[in-house]
């Protein structure tokens, strides 16, 4: 696990002990970014459920000007930690320990608003649709702005308000897909969709 490209390009990660994180494979974080870096410079960045912080940190060496990291495993803060110390983006970094739902509120409390939301949560927990419809009740994500939900494949995105539009989804391999939502205008309300990267 590694940073692919920018200030911090080749810098390996530090993976959370044990088997409770999931990272994101290398090409697919490739893939991924190949697509959100016209999007990322100056930007505001919020991964959530971080593990390694592997999103984050790729965001901040590709030109995000500020990135959380929230997550609540003991070893997973230990592994984010590190790694932001390794990629010398301490300046720019933020770690956020607790649970996810608390710690949103406290970013909420401090006006915090965000350009690229991660969301990795453990699959097959019902967390997905906690968080869409978390953000979508409260005002965390700037208009423009993309949220980046990891799911299962056997896992169904969860009902999307016309506050979001599907901008691409791509399956990886037989257990991962990725979505990327959107925020529109509050008063638009056509219907999603979709598309592939």
């Amino acid at each position: 696990m590694r940073i692919i490209s920018g200030t911090a390009r080749g810098s390996k990660l530090k993976a959370p002990k044990g088997l409770t994180t999931r990272p994101t494979a290398d090409r697919i974080k490739e893939s991924l970014f190949n697509i959100l870096q016209p999007h990322l410079s100056d930007k505001i960045v919020l991964d959530l459920f971080a593990g390694s912080g592997a999103l984050g940190l790729e965001a901040l060496s590709r030109g995000a000007q500020k990135a959380y990291f929230i997550d609540r495993d003991r070893d997973s803060l230990l592994a984010v930690k590190s790694n932001i110390e390794h990629t010398h983006q301490q300046e720019k970094a933020v770690v956020c320990a607790g649970d996810v739902f608390q710690q949103l509120g406290v970013l909420k409390r401090k006006q915090v608003k965000c350009d690229l939301i991660f969301s990795d949560p453990p699959y097959h927990k019902g967390l997905t649709e906690q968080i869409l419809l978390y953000l979508t009740e409260h005002d965390l994500i700037n208009v423009g702005g993309f949220l980046v939900l990891e799911m299962g494949q056997d896992e169904k995105l969860p009902e999307i308000s016309h506050l979001w539009e599907i901008w691409r989804s791509r399956n990886y391999g037989k257990t991962t897909v990725i979505h990327i939502l959107q925020r529109r205008e509050e008063e638009k309300n056509e219907s999603a969709v979709s598309g592939q990267f």
